[in-house]
Formats: C-alpha cells, structure tokens, sequence
C-alpha cells in the first residue's frame, strides 16, 4: 500500500498468481514445480486461460505480497467450489481441474469447452490457452440487442467472494487482489466478434452505443454487489479492457474519448464513490495516448507495462505519469528474452526495470502479462530470485 500511495516501500512489492492477468500457464508452472523440486499436481485456478493456482511454497520462497481473490468460475458450469478432478494438461503433465469442467477432448489433441451444450472455446494442439469458438451477438440486429441481458451476478458467487475475501483477510498479512473484469469494449468484442465490432463501432452507432451502454449498466449493478461483498477487504480492484496492439490503438483516441471513455469513468468512478480499493486496469499493447485519459477516469494503476510495445518506454511512463499512476507489470520483456535468453539475461533485464520503474514507489513487480508455458523455469527462477532483492 505505501508502494500504490506513491512512497517509496522497505523493499519492492512483489506479485505471481494474484490475478488472471499476472499469472503462470498450468505448464509452466508444472515445469517450474518440477524444476524446484515440489511434488503434486498442478490445481488449474482458471481453465479458459489455462492458468495455475500458485502455491504457498512458492509464494514464500520468493516473499511474493499478494493474494487473489479469484471469480467464481474456473470456466463455464466449473466453479472453485473446493472440488477437483483429475484432467492430465494437454502435454501430459498431472493436474486437477474444478469439479464440473464441460470439457471433450477430441482425437487431434484439440480441446472444447461447453456452455449450456453449446461449443464455447477451444485449445487448438500446442496451444496455451483456449479462444472463443462463438460469438452471441454475431450479426444481431437492434431488435433482438434491445432484447437481449447480461446475466447477473449470482449469489452463490456472491458468497463465495465474501467468504473467501473475509477469510484471506483475517488470516494472512497479504494484500488481497479481487479481479472483477468489469470490461466494455472487449467485452463487445467477445459478443459480437473482434472485427465485426469493429465495424459496427463505426458504422452502426445505435447498435454499438446500445450495446455499450448495456454492458455498462450490467457492469454497475454487479459492481455494486461485488464491492458489498469485498469492498471492505481488498486493497486492489481489476478491471480489463485491451485497447492496444503491438504499434498503436485498436480504434482512434478520438472515438475512444467519444464513445468509450464516458463509460469507464462511471465504472471506476462508482468504485471510488464507495470503496478506499484501488482501481486497476489491464490494458495490453501501445497505449501510451490514452494513459492521461485512463487517469481522468479513475484509473490508480496501469498493468501490463508492454514495455515492448510503440511508444511504451519504462524511462517515458515513469517520467511522464509516474507520479499520478502507479505501474504493476513491465518486469521482464516476455516477447524476447523470458523465454529466450539466458538466466543471466533475464537478471540484468529485470534489474535495469526495477531501477526505472521503482524509485519513489508507485511500482509493483509482475511480468509482463501471464507467464506463457514455453518460459524455461530456470528464467522464472532468476526473475523472483532478482526481483526479490529489491
């Protein structure tokens, strides 16, 4: 907390596994538990995105601060109800999936996951994590949008963020991460199809402005129920809404500030308005031209720091915004030289980005987004081992 109030902590703030944005592939992982000597399968916290429940042996060796407070459901009709089966991951290695997953295995080594026996995503051979294998609102048109809901949150996930949030809090000295999602844009993306948005963005004002406006209602009223049951226990509140590429933005800054920012300022505004946790926004890619805007809307902290991408140079973010925004991520280059360089490599990176990225606080170390499964766990190793000297 003093590293988010901009003061410069005791030593720097470490983070592994506390939200679906700062995690490790279940088969990274199980190579990093391999590579460390620890037994047992991996427990998947998360099957869309293949991501692992990161264990206390590991979140102690490297002193790492947070804790998640993960959403209640690990994919489609599979909550973390505590009940888990065995599902070997698709190279083979031992884990546990929540009771329930609605998963079929197809004889190319493909993987589907269902929602309400329709086909919802896939895991194509090699992959790392699942894609969208449908698109609800494809060629829609305004009256079946006028229609149409999103459904609520339920309280059996209410009560199980409450209990879970209560217990963490009482009983461990971490900070808790409570990851909401809260998405709009992306979230239009999901519905409707990345390009056929995109177009619709543009073209057909009425049917995209509606659909916005939707799922920012929809989002408020979860976000009420959400910050009733937690709000009093965490200390950071995800948000995701990716606006980048690797060499700009997805749409103009102009139609964002038109179009989408008026949104995300009731979203953000709505947390301030009723809780001290502080607000966190995952936007990957170049966003550098809409980081004074995600600050006028409310945002504390920028995550992932793509520091790989246009215009998103660690030296330019600290300088420019480092004193009213925090940064959580931007660690290590994961595009380069996390899974290919040597652990000496991967040292002196990390060093160089704490000494720009930490000085007066205002910086908690992560990667840059989830650790990807062909990351060498020795790499891993090296980053904690170099990130937890401060």
């Amino acid at each position: 907390m003093a590293a988010l109030s901009h003061r410069e902590p005791d030593r720097l703030p470490l983070d592994l596994g506390s939200s679906i944005v700062t995690g490790i592939n279940a088969m990274g992982y199980s190579r990093l538990k391999r590579h460390l000597g620890l037994a047992g399968p991996v427990r998947v916290s998360n099957a869309v995105l293949l991501l692992a429940e990161v264990e206390p042996a590991i979140l102690e060796r490297w002193g790492i601060d947070v804790l998640p407070v993960p959403r209640y459901f690990a994919a489609p009709e599979a909550p973390l109800s505590g009940r888990w089966l065995e599902q070997p991951l698709p190279d083979g290695s031992p884990a546990l999936f929540p009771e329930g997953l609605p998963l079929r295995v197809g004889a190319d080594g493909s993987w589907e996951l269902y929602e309400g026996g329709e086909l919802a995503s896939v895991l194509a051979p090699g992959s790392g994590s699942f894609v969208p294998a449908r698109f609800p609102l494809a060629g829609a048109g305004l009256e079946q949008l006028e229609a149409w809901q999103p459904a609520p949150i339920g309280e059996e996930e209410l009560e199980f963020l409450r209990r879970t949030a209560r217990r963490l809090y009482e009983e461990t000295d971490k900070a808790l991460f409570g990851w909401f999602g809260g998405s709009i844009f992306e979230q239009a993306q999901f519905l409707c199809g990345w390009e056929e948005f995109l177009v619709r963005l543009y073209g057909e004002p009425r049917f995209s402005d509606l659909l916005l406006e939707k799922l920012t209602e929809a989002v408020i009223a979860d976000l009420s129920k959400y910050l009733e049951a937690v709000g009093r226990y965490i200390q950071v509140i995800g948000f995701g809404d990716d606006f980048g590429f690797q060499g700009g933005l997805q749409i103009a800054p102009e139609l964002f500030r038109s179009r989408i920012k008026p949104h995300l300022a009731r979203l953000y505004g709505a947390v301030h308005a009723s809780s001290p946790a502080r607000v966190f926004l995952h936007s990957c890619g170049s966003v550098y031209v809409l980081i004074e805007d995600f600050i006028e809307c409310g945002v504390d902290i920028l995550n992932p720091v793509q520091t790989s991408a246009a215009d998103m140079e660690p030296e330019r973010l600290k300088r420019e915004f480092g004193r009213r925004l925090s940064f959580w991520g931007g660690g290590a280059d994961v595009q380069r030289i996390l899974p290919l360089g040597s652990p000496d490599d991967v040292r002196a990176d990390v060093r160089r980005r704490i000494e720009v990225l930490a000085p007066g606080g205002g910086y908690v170390f992560a990667p840059i987004h989830d650790l990807q499964a062909d990351v060498p766990p020795e790499n891993i190793v090296a980053m904690y081992e170099e990130a937890a000297r401060g």
